[in-house]
């Protein structure tokens, strides 16, 4: 175990927010376009909680300050509280992207703790629009309480909407959360990877910040460029290391593979993002060009 005082060092990969994929279980079922191809009958994978401590403790070790719990339904993993503390102990930040369909009272508790986020993924401003893309009845109803309690608890709360079916109302749902008082508001369209490829992933969906700052491990212990770039394999933390697999040639070679942001947007077609007034970080087209993941991890929103 990683001692808490012992200073970090830095992966030559420069490694700063770290996703993980803890499950692929999901209440809700967004079969068009989820990009974990997650589900209600989907699994854990096959990392143990003990895993996920020894990944924890090697990236506070190696200098990531900060740890994206995500799914999946994060929630739904049997040790998720277990696992956010065990990161908060050793002062990594943690944000949580949920779909805030159901949050127990214990997770509240986590959630306001200092040093944890909330961010989760809204796809239009009435219960029909929003439970057409999740394939769950009362998911829109329950995700809009959820967003409204958070910010009532004061926990820092960042949206993604992803622009899924013909005619979705995706300015209606951004118009409403701003309404509400949302801040950090991410829009994007979808991405062929997961459910929504129609062929082969292509490098080409990706935004060009995948393994610039940030990497991903999937439930099985898999090492990618981000959750989205889950389709480059760069090696395995299951029994292995973490810093090995950043500092590796497979994973240069896979860094080189993915084409450069054209310019500062956070989605693969825009050239620019542009900060307005009051934005938070915001990742959003005409929001911000903060797309720094040690401040802003959700550059790409969940789908």
């Amino acid at each position: 175990m990683t001692a808490l005082h012992e200073p970090p060092t830095n992966t030559a990969s420069g490694v700063t927010f770290l996703e993980l994929e803890i499950t692929s279980r999901c209440q809700l079922t967004c079969s068009s376009h989820c990009y974990a191809e997650a589900g209600p009958t989907k699994g854990h994978g096959t990392m143990t909680s003990e895993d996920w401590k020894q990944v924890i403790d090697e990236a506070a070790r190696i200098g990531v300050t900060k740890v994206q719990f995500i799914g999946g339904e994060p929630t739904l993993h049997p040790d998720f509280t277990e696992l956010v503390e065990y990161a908060l102990d050793r002062s990594v930040g943690v944000q949580v992207y949920s779909n805030l369909y159901r949050v127990r009272l214990e997770h509240w508790e986590l959630f306001e703790r200092p040093g944890v986020s909330l961010a989760t993924s809204y796809y239009a401003d009435t219960d029909e629009g929003h439970d057409a893309v999740t394939g769950r009845k009362g998911s829109h109803a329950a995700t809009r309480a959820n967003i409204i309690e958070a910010l009532r608890r004061g926990i820092p709360v960042q949206v993604g909407i992803v622009d899924v079916l013909e005619g979705q109302p995706v300015d209606q749902a951004r118009a409403e959360l701003a309404a509400l008082g949302v801040m950090d508001i991410n829009v994007d369209r979808v991405r062929g990877v997961g459910n929504a490829a129609k062929a082969l992933p292509s490098t080409s969906e990706l935004c060009g910040k995948c393994a610039d700052g940030r990497a991903a491990i999937m439930p099985d212990g898999t090492v990618t460029p981000c959750v989205l770039g889950r389709f480059l394999p760069t090696g395995s933390v299951k029994g292995g290391s973490l810093k090995a697999v950043l500092d590796s040639e497979r994973w240069e070679r896979v860094r080189q593979l993915i084409p450069p942001r054209r310019g500062d947007g956070c989605t693969p077609d825009e050239d620019s993002c542009m900060p307005s007034p009051g934005a938070t970080g915001a990742c959003t087209p005409a929001d911000s060009n903060d797309c720094d993941p040690a401040r802003k991890p959700a550059c790409n929103p969940k789908y």
